[in-house]
């Protein structure tokens, strides 16, 4: 696996964490993934990759996970399984593997950036890549 690491300043005050890597990067905004968790079916946590620039859709994680319906995970419940805080949490090495689904709008890129565990921290690897290192599938899944 190729990947680069990138650090930059985080703004605490700044409103979104994509945005502000992005930013600091220098980057298009559509490369910056964001990492968040949600509950299938009310019984297991699953992991959505999504890009910055879109929203993820709920309903078409749920059939990527073969389940009814999703929603996203109290904060609390995120940080506790991924060992991440909010803005922070990384596709890589969390606490718990969970099943992981990425967009397949990451394809379109040769690489991505996604956290590397902390704020102001990224890191830029291939959609192919980081779907091998988290066992990922690659869905539709934001709009």
């Amino acid at each position: 696996m190729v990947y680069q690491t990138h650090v930059y300043v985080h703004d605490p005050h700044h409103g979104s964490y994509g945005d502000e890597a992005a930013e600091a990067l220098g980057i298009d905004a559509a490369r910056v993934h964001k990492t968040l968790l949600a509950k299938v079916d009310d019984k297991w946590l699953v992991v959505a990759v999504v890009p910055v620039t879109g929203k993820l859709n709920l309903k078409a994680l749920a059939k990527a996970a073969g389940g009814k319906k999703a929603a996203m995970a109290e904060q609390a419940e995120a940080e506790r399984s991924t060992g991440y805080v909010v803005g922070g949490i990384s596709p890589l090495g969390q606490r718990k593997p969970l099943p992981t689904f990425i967009d397949d709008q990451a394809r379109a890129h040769a690489t991505v950036y996604v956290s590397g565990g902390k704020r102001g921290f990224e890191i830029e690897l291939s959609p192919a890549d980081l779907a091998a290192a988290t066992e990922a599938r690659l869905a539709p899944l934001s709009v």
